[in-house]
């Protein structure tokens, strides 16, 4: 994902923010694009967000993915990248329910944007809120992780996954701290 279309994707994605804490979801944006908003020059694909299990809400929070054209995923790559999704959001329902999951993904097939939720996930959300910093970019409000949480985030993030990026990221957020 390039800037210019970081830049596109903002107020589609604040769209859905405002809409999930309609329902009582309050989302709170971790990854590569909350370490871009610190200063990050991080090239990311994609906008993560912690979240409450949205057990109760889950029909709404999916009724507005789906109606804003983002689909949830049923199938990754090695890569993490998005191979297959659910077209339908009562079988994207239902496979939440069953697979209990720690994370849903979902992508926009038209536009590419793409939107990680991770369920109270490795931390809780009630947690990182309490910490989160409001912030407006462009015209929409978004609850960024504050960069001691990110730096938690990230060094649990690279004892699983050992990608270069997670040591990167580190970095930079240690030299933030000093």
């Amino acid at each position: 994902m390039t800037m210019s279309d970081t830049s596109q994707y903002i107020s589609e994605v604040g769209e859905i923010l405002a809409g999930l804490k309609k329902i009582g979801i309050q989302p709170i944006l971790v990854g590569g694009m909350a370490l871009v908003t610190l200063g990050s020059r991080r090239v990311t694909r994609d906008f993560d967000f912690v979240i409450s299990n949205p057990e109760e809400n889950c029909e709404k929070m999916l009724e507005l993915f789906y109606k804003k054209g983002l689909q949830l995923a049923s199938r990754l790559n090695e890569n993490k990248e998005i191979t297959v999704t659910i077209d339908n959001p009562k079988i994207a329902s239902i496979r939440l329910r069953l697979d209990a999951p720690q994370s849903a993904y979902f992508l926009n097939p038209k536009t590419g944007l793409r939107i990680d939720l991770l369920f109270d996930f490795p931390l809780a959300a009630s947690e990182l809120i309490s910490r989160a910093k409001k912030t407006k970019i462009q015209s929409c409000i978004f609850y960024i992780a504050s960069a001691q949480d990110l730096l938690r985030l990230k060094k649990i993030a690279k004892k699983h996954r050992k990608l270069s990026t997670d040591s990167e990221d580190i970095a930079f957020l240690e030299k933030l701290q000093n």
